[in-house]
């Protein structure tokens, strides 16, 4: 709304564009020009990151142009409070759980639940932040284990691991496209690494390397 005012501008490409009434108006007439310019400047990031999601060549491409499908039909309700690519990665994240809604495991009844618990205190900060999985590993040297790793994480972990840790969006924005607390984005993000890094410890990628 007005009241609340647009944000500075929005990072794109390295420049910065600003999301004025005159951008957002050529959006809302879906002047095609402007709308190219979203596709050129967002779609290889959408299907990097639904890769990084685990989905195949296929449906990452399909689930990209469900997205911008999706995005052009309800372009009224983009208001500019939001960066077009956060709105972009909130409609991923909800065609991405509609194409395996069967396959998304409740995050909240993990029976590790407890262990991770104790990581946190009251206020929901690390007691000790956990190590990066391939702090002491070659990136390309365990390329292929850590993407035999990351099939073995949930949907929801994987897919908060890629937008955090791939993406670099913060735990707000993960939290807005996600719908989960950013506390629970946390521990999410928590259990991805540690998961992550005792599977390539089980792989023979461990602290000796």
């Amino acid at each position: 709304g007005a009241a609340d005012g647009p944000p500075a501008g929005v990072c794109m490409m390295g420049r910065v564009v600003q999301l004025d009434d005159t951008y957002l108006g050529r959006l809302r007439r879906r002047d095609p020009e402007t709308l190219r310019s979203v596709v050129d400047q967002q779609a290889r990031r959408l299907y990097r990151a639904a890769r990084g999601m685990g989905h195949s060549k296929s449906e990452a491409e399909d689930l990209v142009q469900d997205v911008f499908v999706t995005f052009i039909e309800s372009i009224e309700r983009f208001e500019g409070r939001a960066q077009v690519g956060t709105w972009l990665f909130g409609i991923l994240h909800h065609k991405s759980q509609e194409r395996r809604r069967t396959l998304v495991r409740d995050e909240l009844t993990d029976p590790i639940d407890q262990i991770f618990e104790s990581q946190f205190d009251a206020r929901g900060y690390w007691i000790r932040p956990p190590t990066p999985p391939d702090r002491h590993v070659s990136a390309q040297e365990a390329g292929h284990a850590i993407q035999e790793c990351l099939d073995g994480l949930s949907p929801i972990q994987r897919e908060v691991f890629q937008l955090r840790q791939v993406e670099e969006l913060s735990a707000v924005e993960v939290s807005k496209i996600s719908g989960h607390t950013i506390t629970h984005i946390g521990v999410l993000l928590h259990r991805a690494r540690m998961r992550l890094r005792g599977c390539l410890e089980g792989k023979g990628w461990g602290r000796s390397r």
